[in-house]
């Protein structure tokens, strides 16, 4: 008589080990992804000052050799501050904080990246479980950016756009970060502010998606229910404040 194997059929936990796993891959792969291109930036701000900093110095040696010999002593001491220059460029080239009202006056084509940017210096003050979120809302922000490129700033679609970006997600992480640390597990009025941090991330994280495939599709209408989002979460952006 043949034989015949059984095969195990995959398990919901099989399964959702396995979605686990690939949410983690991405989620890695980006956190690699930005570290990269965090990096890479720094390291041309870094190269930029220093040259900078040497063309200086050496055209003041040339104006100081023109005018004096400079001896032994001279030649050293524009060594030394050449590699004075080249070692205070590298320390000096990380990135400024940015500040939120600066989304304001960023210019919409560059407002995603300045949104991203913003949100990267907001990671040490959230919880644990909004750093999935705001890697997600990244991800979100780099397929928003393109559509923009044909958008009028003059639009209603890209007013929707630069109020949530510049004005509602920073008050919600803002409104956050302003409650006391042992407060934001305590409910109040019936909420936690954990729980409203992560639900507010989480809606504004669909919206830019939202908004995405509508700039994609044409479908400028559709922008007209964004203005209703806030609703969903709570009446006053502020109040988780």
């Amino acid at each position: 008589m043949p034989r015949i194997e059984a095969f195990a059929m995959p398990s919901d936990v099989d399964r959702q080990i396995q979605r686990s796993a690939e949410l983690l891959q991405r989620v890695s792969a980006r956190q690699l992804h930005r570290r990269a291109r965090s990096a890479g930036r720094r390291v041309k701000r870094g190269a930029t000052y220093a040259f900078v900093s040497v063309a200086a110095i050496l055209l003041l040696s040339i104006i100081w050799a023109l005018v004096t010999p400079i001896g032994f002593a001279g030649v050293m001491l524009t060594g030394l501050a050449m590699l004075i220059a080249v070692v205070a460029s590298v320390a000096f080239s990380g990135e400024r904080a940015m500040e939120a009202v600066e989304l304001n006056r960023t210019d919409l084509l560059t407002l995603p990246a300045a949104t991203e940017r913003w949100l990267e210096g907001q990671r040490r003050a959230l919880p644990a479980p909004a750093m999935m979120l705001l890697d997600r809302i990244g991800e979100r922000l780099e397929g928003l950016a393109p559509q923009l490129q044909s958008l009028n700033p003059r639009e209603p679609a890209a007013v929707e756009v630069r109020a949530l970006l510049s004005e509602h997600l920073p008050q919600l992480v803002d409104g956050y970060r302003s409650i006391p640390p042992e407060l934001r597990r305590v409910e109040r009025n019936g909420r936690l502010p954990d729980r409203q941090l992560l639900d507010g991330l989480s809606l504004i994280e669909r919206e830019i998606g939202e908004m995405t495939e509508s700039l994609a599709s044409g479908d400028l209408d559709r922008f007209a229910a964004h203005g209703r989002y806030l609703e969903l979460r709570y009446d006053d952006p502020e109040e988780i404040g």
